[in-house]
């Protein structure tokens, strides 16, 4: 650590996903929305956790001119996996001590055999429920089970036991979806990943088109809400425009 404050946050890009609105907004429009595909570094003094992995090596493609405006799907090259912007900022993947998915989703944990070293934080019931539909479209092992060790938790979790990070339940989009709140100088920011697609979906209260309980879905976004009133930062799973606004690389404050 380079200063006194014991924890530092990183945002990178680790692909990208365009699907029209009314896929993040049920029933919304037809607009395609270019959105992000993020990524975290947590470092803490007590060691280095990334939070999401992004897309991985399933997605793999040869770099060229991005996704045209208005078509659907994943735009991804080796520019974009964890490992490469890990490296770009002097971090070693090999030295990260944890992984945190907020859920098992390729797009959240399909760099995990990138950072191949790191034991895997998931909620237990995120983890029976993906191994139940374990080669599923929404499920793949190549994804999820890359030997690593797993650490199942059920419900908060203190990461570095100072409250600092805290791995908290964020249930609806998944079974087993969690978020985290990292303590900054200046304020709590929470990632909310899948939970909470973009502002919109918040300031709406608006659900997307497909969850896995919508009952906890939308407990969740109140969660959030009430959360963003006391203060907290929301760093939305898939917002184009509120991604703009992110610093990549650099530690957020």
């Amino acid at each position: 650590m380079t200063d006194a404050y014991p924890v530092k946050l990183y945002a990178f890009t680790c692909g990208w996903f365009q699907a029209p609105v009314r896929f993040f907004l049920q029933g919304g429009e037809d607009e395609v929305l270019r959105s992000p595909v993020p990524a975290y570094l947590i470092e803490h003094e007590k060691g280095l956790a990334v939070f999401d992995t992004g897309l991985g090596a399933r997605y793999r493609r040869t770099a060229g001119p991005r996704l045209a405006a208005g078509a659907t799907g994943y735009e991804f090259d080796d520019s974009a996996d964890i490992g490469a912007r890990l490296r770009a900022i002097g971090v070693e993947p090999s030295n990260v001590r944890w992984i945190i998915n907020s859920h098992l989703h390729a797009d959240h944990c399909g760099g995990n055999a990138s950072v191949p070293d790191a034991t895997v934080i998931v909620q237990q019931r995120e983890l029976e429920y993906a191994r139940s539909l374990a080669g599923s479209p929404l499920y793949n092992p190549a994804d999820f089970d890359t030997g690593q060790q797993v650490l199942a938790v059920s419900g908060e979790h203190d990461l570095y036991g100072d409250g600092l990070v805290l791995v908290f339940p964020t249930y609806g989009h998944t079974a087993g979806h969690q978020s985290v709140r990292v303590r900054l100088p200046k304020g709590d920011i929470v990632l909310a990943a899948d939970c909470c697609y973009l502002k919109r979906s918040l300031d709406e209260m608006h659900l997307p088109r497909d969850v896995q309980n919508k009952e906890d879905s939308l407990h969740t976004l109140q969660l959030l809400a009430q959360l963003r009133r006391s203060g907290t930062r929301i760093f939305y799973g898939h917002d184009g425009e509120f991604w703009k606004g992110v610093p990549q690389g650099m530690p957020l404050t």
